[in-house]
């Protein structure tokens, strides 16, 4: 290593932590049937899955990805330039190796050769630095434009290097190339040639796409990874109906589900045909309130509504057990810098009722939208909350809104509505992502002068102990002043066919961190 620089061919655990770069410790799958997981690769097949998510609003522009199906079938169809693998651990992807100044502003990415496009192009820097600029444009609507805004300059250097030059020093910088939203895509004359077209370099080529319906996708016979993609198709069905959804399983129909009705998952372990499989990570549930909405614009009324939820119930009831409470914020066990010290918030109608007198009131009636495509179990979650809030003289009306075009018509839009977050690998990511100033995610429309200004302190600081600092200081400010309740961690919990096997399951995401196509094989 130079004094100048850092180079890397991706971060194991050990120089992550040393760097301050970290994801943290993303705890590991649940152990599968014996045999399955260490079968070696098989070709041939066709995976098909079943998915609790999509919309027909929904696009092949990974800019403006906002549900499973569509991360599953971006990453199926896209490489990105750095991947979390199955371990947790940051590796290259498109990127082969990467430098970086000791000041953490400037990283030079040196791209991995020979990689084809489907349509036959191949991977340069020209098209890295447009799939990049896709979602830094002034007009852009790209969910990663708030996380991709520190980088000042992005060049290429030759056909084979990019460099970008960030605003103030990122640490984290690389784990946010692996983001699912930034897949890379063929550009001509400095611009994407078409970013809806489905073309990236990916293990699978789009044959049919039906937007929150179906997809079909074949392998790419010039795929450049020669140890994944081994199945010789793929067919990714949105099936929002969560008895649907077993039934296609226990059936035959599909070959995988998330999101299994937790409920009857003790039935569907009975099968011989099928198992269940869980991994824990940074998934969290919502209740997410628009600050600039009344009577959220009081953080008075923000704090009664988090005293008046019960967390172990819902834990208990919803999740029945697979998962832990949430203390409304959105940093998970599982990452580096969780703030273990900070007292967890209980159910005290008592405490609610003090901050609805604060906020001069002497009850509170407000509605509260939720359909099970935020989460499984949310219309029962919010009746649960009602029945807590009632101690406290807290009305929710539940509103049961509908599953299609829940998040185009419900989320972001409504004034308190439950919320799907599958969390993020860094504190910074997740931070910048839904609790930045001004990002199009922010769905509470949140403020803070001191939030932002610890954000981007930071996401520059390389000293650890001084990190831990700012984001316990941080993940305090959004459970104190934020303007949404986190009243519960669910680990992911999927059906998958004794025919499916696969490797150690990854927990950044559901479904193997949305790589289930190109990871998995018939045993």
């Amino acid at each position: 290593m130079s004094e100048e620089t850092r180079k890397t061919t991706g971060f194991t655990r050990r120089e992550v932590l040393a760097t301050g770069a970290a994801a943290g410790a993303i705890a590991a799958g649940l152990s599968i049937a014996p045999g399955i997981a260490r079968a070696a690769p098989k070709k041939g097949g066709t995976l098909r899955l079943g998915i609790g998510h999509g919309s027909t609003t929904d696009t092949l522009d990974t800019a403006t990805t906002t549900d499973l199906y569509m991360q599953v079938v971006g990453n199926a169809c896209y490489n990105y330039l750095t991947e979390v693998s199955n371990s947790g651990e940051l590796v290259p992807e498109l990127a082969q190796s990467w430098d970086v100044t000791p000041d953490a502003k400037v990283w030079t990415i040196k791209l991995r050769k020979g990689v084809e496009f489907h349509n036959g192009k191949t991977m340069d820097s020209g098209d890295v630095v447009a799939s990049i600029n896709h979602h830094l444009g002034e007009d852009s609507k790209s969910a990663a434009k708030a996380i991709l805004e520190p980088i000042a300059e992005v060049k290429a250097d030759g056909k084979d290097t990019v460099v970008f030059t960030m605003k103030t020093g990122n640490a984290d910088f690389p784990f946010i190339l692996s983001d699912y939203h930034i897949g890379i895509m063929p550009a001509k004359d400095g611009k994407l040639i078409d970013p809806m077209s489905g073309v990236g370099c990916g293990g699978y080529i789009i044959e049919n796409f039906e937007p929150g319906v179906r997809t079909t996708l074949k392998r790419n016979p010039n795929y450049w990874k020669t140890d994944r993609a081994h199945v010789d198709s793929a067919e990714v069905l949105s099936i929002t109906d969560v008895t649907a959804r077993t039934n296609a399983l226990t059936t035959g129909e599909i070959d995988a589900m998330d999101k299994v009705d937790l409920k009857t998952a003790h039935l569907l372990a009975r099968s011989k045909k099928v198992r269940l499989e869980e991994v824990s990570g940074t998934q969290h549930f919502t209740f997410a309130m628009r600050t600039d909405t009344d009577p959220f614009t009081d953080n008075n009324v923000r704090l009664a509504l988090k005293y008046a939820v019960d967390r172990e119930a819902l834990v208990k009831t919803i999740l029945l057990g697979h998962g832990v409470v949430g203390n409304d914020h959105p940093i998970g066990r599982s990452n580096q810098y969780h703030a273990d010290d900070l007292p967890q918030r209980q159910y005290d109608p008592d405490k609610a009722k003090f901050h609805l007198k604060k906020a001069g009131l002497d009850s509170l009636k407000v509605d509260f939208s939720a359909a099970d495509a935020a989460f499984a179990g949310a219309v029962d979650a919010g009746v649960l909350y009602k029945e807590h809030a009632a101690k406290a003289g807290i009305d929710i009306n539940v509103v049961r809104e509908p599953n299609d075009g829940y998040w185009s018509n419900v989320w972001l839009k409504k004034p308190f509505c439950a919320v799907y977050w599958g969390g993020r690998p860094t504190e910074d990511w997740m931070f910048s992502t839904a609790y930045a100033d001004g990002v199009p995610w922010n769905d509470t429309y949140w403020k803070h002068d001191r939030f932002n200004k610890l954000l981007v302190e930071a996401r520059g600081e390389l000293d650890g102990s001084k990190r831990r600092g700012m984001y316990f200081e941080m993940q305090k400010i959004v459970s104190e002043e934020g303007g949404v309740v986190v009243p519960m961690f669910a680990n992911y919990v999927m059906g998958v066919s004794n025919k499916v096997a696969h490797d150690k399951l990854g927990a950044n995401w559901a479904l193997d961190g949305f790589r289930a196509i190109e990871r998995w094989w018939f045993a």
